[in-house]
């Protein structure tokens, strides 16, 4: 059974990199160059992500949760949440029919 989300599925779910730049960052009073060299990636990597023309990857996500404490599962379920939305909203799977069972 699908769980029922609180989330308006009309609005676009907020891109982590917005959480990154928006509240991260600025809660831990750093720059995106040491926020980059933590992480151990460039700081082109970091502001491409920052200002979300780069998806969180499962290496990033790793990164972020091992840097920020928090796991890398969150940063993937945010990501995907978004890929997800941006998928049904391009359509294309209605011809597809669901499997009936045997």
């Amino acid at each position: 059974m699908a769980t029922k989300s609180l989330r308006d599925p009309n609005r676009r779910p907020t891109h982590p990199g917005a959480i990154l730049r928006e509240d991260v960052l600025p809660a831990l009073c750093m720059t995106q160059k040491e926020f980059a060299e933590r992480l151990g990636v460039s700081r082109l990597t970091v502001s491409e992500l920052l200002h979300e023309k780069r998806a969180v990857t499962a290496d990033m996500a790793m990164r972020l949760g091992r840097l920020l404490g928090n796991g890398p599962e969150i940063w993937l379920r945010m990501q995907q949440t978004l890929d997800l939305w941006e998928l049904a909203q391009r359509g294309g799977y209605e011809g597809i029919q669901t499997l009936k069972a045997a």
